[in-house]
């Protein structure tokens, strides 16, 4: 099981996966078990963003066991969030912000 930060600019947590781009999210989704997943909105002009990687989540059912959003984009934050939870199992903790220790 690992943990993801999904990140183009940020530095990477210690303890996490470094993500950074939502293709690179999706791959390790796809082919890990990821107990905390932390999301980024903003990725570079034009690339898809954190919401394309919660789309993903949705449609393949591949969820974290926990999500928090380190984004400073604050639209991009809710539309992650209101997708995820209309959707998620509700054992899935969905936090709205940054880790703790990113406080």
């Amino acid at each position: 099981m690992i943990n993801v930060y999904l990140d183009d600019y940020r530095p990477c947590p210690k303890g996490f996966v470094l993500a950074k781009n939502a293709e690179e999210c999706i791959l390790l989704l796809e082919h890990e078990e990821v107990d905390i997943l932390s999301l980024d909105f903003e990725l570079g002009w034009g690339q898809p963003n954190g919401l394309t990687v919660v789309q993903y989540i949705v449609d393949s059912g591949r969820y974290p066991r926990t999500c928090y959003f380190h984004t400073s984009s604050l639209a991009g934050r809710m539309q992650m969030i209101h997708l995820l939870t209309r959707h998620a199992p509700l054992h899935i903790r969905i936090h709205n912000g940054p880790m703790p220790s990113e406080g």
